[in-house]
């Protein structure tokens, strides 16, 4: 089992920033993929911007040059620095790893936290 756990997050001003961690322990094999996705309420989750073992980088259209993901192979951990942040960016965001064994793939997810920017 892999445990996710995700730190950061909390309560902003519009055009501020904040920084989000989520670092993975356990029995870990090879981490395939990192990424970040977040809820708005009454919204679905979707993906905010990931990263694979080898660096290459998505975002999301709203996000690009605005948020910057990066990991720590060393560590295990993946981080979401958010810049220019805008109240449409309020959300619970959740990390996702995906650990690949052999020929098999599973994904974790961590336990959310919560972002809010105010006007």
């Amino acid at each position: 089992q892999v445990q996710l756990v995700q730190s950061g997050g909390g309560l902003v001003q519009s055009g501020g920033s904040l920084r989000l961690s989520c670092a993975a322990s356990g029995r870990i094999f090879s981490i395939n993929f990192m990424g970040w996705y977040r809820q708005a309420p009454g919204k679905q989750r979707e993906l905010v911007a990931a990263v694979t073992s080898g660096g290459s980088t998505n975002y999301a259209d709203s996000v690009k040059g605005r948020f910057t993901i990066s990991r720590d192979n060393a560590k295990n951990t993946v981080y979401l620095q958010m810049n220019s942040l805008k109240p449409e960016d309020t959300a619970v965001y959740y990390c996702h790893v995906v650990d690949r064994r052999v020929a098999s793939f599973f994904d974790y997810w961590g336990q959310g936290t919560q972002v809010t920017v105010f006007s």
